[in-house]
């Protein structure tokens, strides 16, 4: 079973035929928003299907949005078990809300603390303070998307019980691969992060992973990859309510 767990569904061209398509396809999809008021838009599309779940985001290069939109982040928290896109981003595009995004995912922690929930996290040039914070308030269930970091955070994250999942343009850069080779199979997750990911020249599509699958059964010398990242991702289903 293929298995997206980062996906910006409501941002793709046609979104009404790509959730059409992944349903068919039954791939598992989670379904990243940007902002409370966009998964408020598209959760009445989503919530009777079966394959795809919406995940509740506060994006952090979304600052400027975040003071009308966290009361509608607290009003649908829940009614999804799925969080996403959360995080900070230190980069040069978002050092300048660095104060407004700390404040908002320390709000988005201490909320989701208590309930049972699974986190998919952006953290660029931020991924000490996310770890951090993450710790602080005892998170169980994150998903480094995309990262980034440095290669000795990375052993951190991992004992702290943390996944990270994997795209088609991590396998195809030299720093991407060796952030994938320092992760145990065991905290390997992949994900699209579609449409902001091109494969081939063109917007990824979630049938791609076959590739990542393929490029992970040689790094661990296996041919169980795609077995195994369902087992990883089933535990951490097994950790809350909602499957």
């Amino acid at each position: 079973m293929i298995i997206d767990t980062h996906c910006h569904v409501d941002l793709y061209p046609n979104p009404k035929s790509l959730i059409n398509d992944l349903e068919r396809d039954g791939i598992l999809t989670i379904g990243m928003t940007n902002l409370p008021s966009h998964f408020k838009m598209g959760y009445p599309h989503v919530k009777n299907l079966k394959k795809i779940r919406l995940a509740l985001g506060l994006h952090p290069l979304l600052a400027s949005n975040h003071f009308q939109e966290l009361p509608l982040f607290m009003k649908y928290l829940d009614y999804t078990s799925y969080i996403g896109e959360v995080g900070l981003d230190f980069s040069k595009d978002g050092i300048n809300t660095k104060n407004i995004q700390l404040d908002s995912f320390e709000k988005i922690l201490q909320v989701v603390s208590s309930k049972q929930k699974i986190l998919s996290i952006h953290s660029r040039k931020a991924e000490k303070e996310v770890l951090m914070m993450l710790r602080k308030h005892k998170i169980k269930n994150a998903i480094f998307h995309w990262y980034t970091g440095g290669l000795k955070l990375i052993d951190e994250i991992v004992e702290s019980g943390y996944y990270f999942s994997i795209n088609t343009s991590m396998i195809k850069s030299i720093n991407g691969q060796k952030i994938i080779s320092r992760i145990p199979k065991e905290k390997i997750l992949t994900e699209t992060d579609g449409p902001f990911v091109k494969y081939n020249g063109r917007i990824v599509k979630s049938n791609d992973i076959s590739v990542i699958i393929e490029y992970l059964n040689i790094q661990y010398n296996s041919k169980m990859m795609e077995g195994q990242i369902y087992e990883n991702f089933k535990k951490l289903l097994d950790r809350i309510s909602d499957k």
